[in-house]
């Protein structure tokens, strides 16, 4: 049965980043797919309303090729161009600036990776880039390491959206360090999204059980055997997962606490 887009969103549970709204919290990825066939059917399927976009990697201008636009078009879906594929400062700004131009985009997301073989967030040049694209007027989504200091500081800087990652990008490991996602959340006055490291539906709702306000993830949708089916998943485990954070889970116990009380029972 197809559901409606919004049909798992709870009533009155929007979420805002720079003074846009949104009723999914799930923001999903346009590359490593078989085709743009399965990216569009992928995407439909997952219920996002952002779809990150590789600046340097998608097609978005030439209309002699396959272009994007024609399978997952700017009317309906919110486009993030994301700068993968950058380990520069310099490199990053320029893609972000181009993105402008070439398609208006002001909300971006940043990312400036270190070296193989973990592509970890290089965060001095995450620093750098982030200072630029605020001075230029972008609203800045950036992507860090689960470290609380310098996600504070890149809030202060003015990036309106922090996105600490769960494990190195395209690794699958999940949420590998939860005490710190859960600080940086705690102590943000703007959206926290846990980008890179899902592989499967239980970690996108562990996630969200965290208390962040979204999450992203690109490689757990394109490299399963049935894209479409698990972007399916993923949109139910976000929706538990953030019911399960408002429901407000039970407090652990060392020791048992029967369900059934022992007193007044037939002896």
């Amino acid at each position: 049965m197809a559901l409606g887009k919004d049909s798992l969103a709870v009533p009155g549970d929007e979420w805002e980043v720079a003074g846009r709204r949104f009723r999914s919290r799930l923001i999903v990825g346009t590359g490593r797919y078989k085709s743009l066939e399965e990216t569009a059917a992928a995407i439909e399927a997952s219920g996002a309303e952002i779809v990150t976009v590789a600046v340097r990697r998608v097609n978005l201008s030439d209309p002699g090729a396959p272009m994007l636009q024609d399978f997952v078009p700017p009317s309906r879906y919110t486009y993030l161009p994301n700068t993968a594929g950058c380990h520069t400062a310099r490199d990053a700004v320029r893609t972000l600036r181009l993105a402008r131009e070439a398609g208006g985009w002001n909300l971006v997301k940043l990312e400036v990776l270190g070296p193989p073989p973990f592509l970890y967030p290089d965060m001095a040049a995450t620093f750098e880039a982030a200072e630029a694209l605020i001075a230029d007027g972008f609203e800045v989504m950036v992507y860090c390491a689960d470290d609380p200091v310098a996600a504070k500081k890149l809030e202060e800087m003015g990036c309106v959206a922090i996105m600490p990652l769960g494990a190195p990008i395209g690794s699958g490991m999940g949420i590998t360090n939860p005490y710190m996602i859960g600080a940086i959340k705690r102590q943000a006055k703007v959206p926290v999204l846990v980008d890179a490291g899902i592989g499967t539906a239980s970690e996108a709702a562990v996630a969200m059980e965290l208390g962040c306000d979204a999450v992203l993830l690109n490689s757990a949708i394109a490299h399963a055997a049935d894209p479409v089916r698990m972007a399916t998943a993923m949109r139910f485990a976000v929706q538990a997962g953030r019911e399960a954070f408002l429901a407000g889970r039970m407090q652990r116990n060392y020791a048992a606490d029967p369900s059934s009380p022992l007193s007044g029972t037939i002896r």
